[in-house]
């Protein structure tokens, strides 16, 4: 069985991420939370807490035990860019794309 945890709107470019998320594929959770908890990355941060949200989703609403479980899929996907203006010289502005990201985390109880 799958469970899945998404955490959407996180002030962080996906591309900050990706590498720490590709690191938790196919760890066991108790692995990969030890990983994320000695990062000392933003990254690391958000996934610790959407990895505990997938956990909790899959002892709560499935009732599977928390130790046998394996991170299947870990993703940081682009989500919507803030558009802000940095003012110039003679009155121009330039703009600035603050990025955003989308976290998804999917735990299995398979090998």
């Amino acid at each position: 069985m799958e469970v899945k945890a998404i955490t959407r709107n996180v002030r962080i470019s996906a591309s900050k991420g990706r590498d720490l998320a590709r690191a938790l594929k196919g760890k066991t959770l108790a692995d990969a939370l030890k990983t994320v908890d000695f990062s000392p990355r933003k990254a690391a941060r958000i996934l610790g807490a959407t990895l505990r949200s997938a956990a909790a989703n899959a002892s709560h609403n499935f009732g599977l035990d928390a130790d046998a479980l394996v991170v299947r899929k870990a993703v940081f996907d682009e989500g919507a860019s803030m558009r802000r203006f940095w003012p110039r010289a003679r009155g121009s502005a330039s703009p600035i794309e603050k990025q955003t990201s989308h976290v998804t985390v999917v735990l299995t109880d398979e090998k």
